[in-house]
């Protein structure tokens, strides 16, 4: 069975079905019904539209259109289509967010960074100019400028 981006889909967790526990498979998982428990795969999940998921999701890539309520943590990858909902916090190299997408709760971006992501912005933020070294500088400058032979 083909997902819609063309990969392939080995398990389904059909429309109007229901199921409790731990999903642990090896290839992709596609969800129309309703699941709870705990999803694990090294490829993808994909929440359909009717899905409604209450888990946490770890996988390669994660595709939401439908109701996730738990964490999300992507090697690769998240899309929310412009009918997912999610309650949890996302974890991805790259999230892509369609208009329409209704989330709740802390969406972290590493662009495949290996560092913590927090230690990679405080070093951005602080490569940046100091205030005090400006406030130094121009203080400096009007020293300077007191001095000056070309005033006397």
């Amino acid at each position: 069975m083909a997902a819609k981006n063309g990969q392939e889909t080995n398990s389904v967790i059909g429309e109007g079905s229901i199921f409790e526990g731990k999903f642990y498979i090896n290839g992709s998982l596609q969800i129309d019904g309703k699941f709870e428990g705990e999803i694990r795969t090294e490829d993808q999940v994909v929440v359909g539209e009717l899905g409604k998921v209450r888990t946490d999701i770890q996988a390669r890539r994660v595709v939401v259109a439908g109701t996730v309520i738990g964490n999300i943590d992507a090697e690769s990858e998240v899309m929310l289509l412009s009918t997912g909902r999610v309650l949890g916090n996302i974890r991805a190299p790259r999230v892509n967010v369609e208009d329409g997408v209704v989330v709740t709760g802390e969406i972290t971006i590493s662009a495949g960074q290996k560092k913590d992501v927090r230690s990679v912005i405080e070093e951005s933020y602080e490569a940046g100019p100091k205030l005090n070294d400006m406030i130094r500088g121009r203080r400096r400058s009007r020293e300077g400028e007191k001095e000056s032979p070309q005033d006397a």
